[in-house]
This record gives structure tokens, sequence and C-alpha cells, in this order.
């Protein structure tokens, strides 16, 4: 099953470009390595793009914003501290709590919600993402391709799709390995895991140069080396990134080239973390904040306030939850966690002019800031109000792409505005993104049963509709 979808989804990549590809233009561009004469920086875009909407298909990705928004500051920290910083990323947080990270063609980087926990310190997790930054910068995947030199189209997709499942499950990496190339492939899986001290030797220099310690990378990898002894089963990190104690001492010896230094982890850091220590636990979370600040067993205190607060209104006591937050808004006023936070909890009491008013001020102090956009379209939204929240989320295009939670927000403006047949195409757009080709082809349909009077804006939905209907005949 694995194995085949991950075939799919090359070939899918593989034809979706040759279909966007003109006729005199078929043979791959020279880009200046060897490895662009297999597979083109293009084509990996397109794959990492498939790949993403595999991903959201088969497992969950952390929808909060403030989460979001932190990992893909850090994470484009990074990438413009990196050898290629013109190379594009996107960076998102798988909701697991195993700790895993990994890197698909085209600059795409997904990060465990569990790996984020189980860091220690920003530069540990920031190590992480750096290696992941330099196996996209390197081009392992395409590299590993050129390194077997006569290669058909279909051993190209076996061989990919080997190698990306090599990279997440060591054993259904074989069992395809098996079943593809045998005893060859296994040489380029080989040569995959070869890369790992290249992208520890590059990813350091990444962590020096973007003004974060480098010794968060060997410190990260000994603890979790140290910590698998006491696990059922190492952590699923340690599987798809072996760490031995001669990586751990070439790290190391990398680290000291650069220096120690004394690097202050910011809030924003732990309060992620926190974030997501609540989103991951079901139990009752407000007695175990309230002994964490009892006991003062807490990496910041200020974020377990914070995420007390929060674990209170999840319990649906605002009235609490508004109390313990009042004395953190006092001690720090333009902190933009807080001040969502007040609004939210404005709005779930009941007190929606309030929040409004309050959504507003943020909109006008936070300009275009991602994060203020999401909650307060979604805030416009609960409130009947989708004229106000289309117009605003329509006018945010202009500085930020649109993802798949953009266009399930923007189908729920539009509806509530009054405009189905728009509503109807953003949500095929958002089902395509999760994977899901065929309801959006339904959503499609829906449209074009509509009344349509303009025969352009017919046409260009018809045109999406027979372009994915081409992609989901492979599905």
């Amino acid at each position: 099953m694995y194995l085949r979808s991950f075939k799919h989804l090359i070939f899918t990549c593989l034809l979706t470009f040759a279909v966007s590809t003109s006729a005199d233009n078929i043979n791959l561009p020279d880009f200046g390595d060897s490895a662009g004469r297999l597979i083109s920086p293009e084509i990996e875009n397109v794959i990492g793009r498939e790949f993403l909407r595999q991903i959201r298909l088969s497992a969950a990705l952390v929808d909060d914003p403030e989460i979001n928004e932190y990992i893909r500051a850090l994470g484009q920290k990074l990438a413009d501290n990196s050898d290629n910083p013109s190379q594009s990323f996107t960076f998102f947080v798988i909701d697991s709590p195993d700790i895993n990270a990994f890197a698909a063609p085209g600059g795409y980087i997904g990060i465990n919600a569990g790996l984020i926990l189980a860091s220690e310190t920003e530069s540990e997790l920031a190590s992480v993402m750096g290696h992941e930054i330099a196996h996209v910068t390197q081009r392992h995947l395409a590299r590993a391709i050129e390194a077997q030199d006569q290669l058909s189209i279909p051993s190209i997709v076996g061989l990919v799709a080997a190698l990306l499942i090599g990279t997440q499950n060591s054993e259904l990496g074989s069992a395809a390995l098996a079943a593809t190339q045998g005893a060859s492939a296994q040489a380029q899986l080989n040569f995959i895991r070869s890369n790992e001290n290249e992208a520890d030797f590059i990813g350091i220099q990444t962590l020096a140069r973007a003004g974060l310690d480098p010794h968060g990378m060997p410190a990260f990898f000994e603890r979790l080396q140290q910590a698998s002894r006491y696990y059922g089963r190492p952590p699923e990190f340690l599987s798809t990134h072996p760490v031995t104690v001669t990586r751990i001492a070439n790290s190391q010896a990398r680290a000291r080239e650069f220096g120690f230094r004394q690097v202050a982890d910011s809030v924003d850091y732990h309060f992620v973390r926190e974030k997501l220590r609540l989103r991951l636990n079901k139990r009752d979370m407000v007695k175990y904040y309230q002994a964490v600040l009892k006991t003062g067993q807490h990496s910041n205190q200020t974020a377990s306030q914070y995420a007390y607060c929060l674990a209170l209104a999840r319990d649906g006591n605002y009235k609490e939850a508004e109390k313990q937050l009042a004395p953190l808004i006092k001690a720090d006023p333009q902190r933009l966690n807080y001040l969502l936070a007040r609004a939210r909890l404005q709005i779930a009491q009941g007190n929606f002019q309030q929040g409004i008013k309050q959504y507003r001020q943020l909109m006008k102090d936070f300009p275009q800031d991602h994060t203020v956009t999401l909650y307060f379209s979604k805030a416009l939204i609960d409130l009947k109000q989708g004229e106000e929240a289309r117009t605003i989320l329509h006018e945010h295009l202009r500085f930020r792409e649109a993802d798949a939670e953009y266009y399930k927000l923007m189908s729920s403006a539009e509806d509530a505005a009054g405009y189905p047949l728009e509503a109807h195409q953003s949500l095929a757009e958002f089902h395509y993104l999760n994977g899901q080709t065929r309801s959006a082809i339904r959503q499609l349909d829906i449209a074009l049963g509509l009344k349509i009077d303009n025969f352009f804006e017919k046409s260009k939905i018809q045109a999406r509709r027979d372009q994915l209907k081409g992609i989901s005949l492979g599905e």
C-alpha cells in the first residue's frame, strides 16, 4: 500500500511536470550541477508539493497559527543563513508525539510536535531544522538518483519512492527497495544515510551563522541516544537519523570550530512548547500547570503561566483564565500571544463587541500579521460577518500565499457572505491541498451546477475540474 501510493506520487509529479512543459522543451535544463541532469529543481518542487498533499492526507498537521508562524520564522532564519539562501522552504508541524523530522524535495520540511517537546533549548530544535535544511540545499535525494546513471522513468519512480519511504521508516524502506531495485537501490539508500554527516557539518555552520548555539546539535543527539536506553523502542528519529558515538564526536568537534556561546532561548520557543504540550495531552492540564507553577518545576515560568490560562479556557473556565491573563498583560502589554488570548476570551464569553474591537486594534497594531488575520477572520465568520472576513482574507493574499487553512477559512467566509460559487471553489482547493482530489472535483461539480452568467468564470472552473480529473485517474 505504502509503496504503491509513493510510486503514484512520484509518477504523478513527473507526469504533471511533463504535461506543463511544451513539446519543444522536454529535455531537462542544466542547472550547473550534475544532479540536475536527472531531477531538476522544478521537478523537486513538484514532488515536494505532492509529498505535502500526501502527508496531509495521511497525517494530521498542527493548525495553530501561533505555532506554525514560530516554526516558519525560525526555519526562515536558518534558511537565510544556509549555503543556499535563495532556496524556498515550507515548514510544517505534524500533530504527533513521536520524535521525528524529515525533509522532502523542494524544501518541504516537517517536524513532529514530539520532537519540539523533546528539545530542551531553542538551539537544539534549530539544530534538527538546520540538519534537514542541509539535506535540501545539498540536494541529497537528486544526488542519490544520479549515483545510478542508467535509470528508466519507471526505475526513477521506484527508486525515489523507496528513498522517500526509507527516510521516514526504515522497515518500509527496505520492503520498498526489495520490491523495486534490490541490491542496487539498497546502495542508493546507503548513499542517502551517508549524507547524515554532511547534513550535520553544514547544519552546524548554519546554526552558527544564524546566531544560535552550534553545540545544540551534538547535545540533542547525545541526549536522545542516552534516553533511548529507557525506551521500549528507540525514537523514530534515531531510526531515520542513526546516531553513533563517532557521529556525536564529529559534531562536537565541528561545533568547537565556532567556539562556545551562551544563547538565550526566545520566549516564543517556550510558549510554543507549552502550547504543544497542552495540545498533545487530554488529561487535566489545569491541575498539571497548577502543580508546575507551585513547585517551580518548569523550564519557563511565564510560558507555564500562559499555558495555564489556555488550559483554563479549554476547560471553559473563561473568567478564571481572564483573571490569570491580566497580570501577564500588565507585565508585557505588547505581547501578541496575550492580546490574542484576551480577544478570544471575550468572544468565548459572548462579549462580541469588545472582542471584535480588540481584534480591530490588533489589525492596526500588527498590520498583515498572519496569525491576527486568521483569528480575526474566524471570529468574524463565527459572528456571521462573512463579507468583512472575505475582504480581509482577499487583502491578505497580497502578502501571503494561500495554503489549505486559508482556503478553508475563505470558503466559510464566502459562504457566510453569500457567494456560493466562490465558496465551492475555495473548498475544492482546500480538499485538493489535503490530498482529497475526488472531493475537490465534487465541489467543482457543485459549482458548475449553479447558475453562472460569466462565461470566463465558468470556463475557468471547468478547466480546473478537468485538470483535477486527470490527476485523480491514477489515484
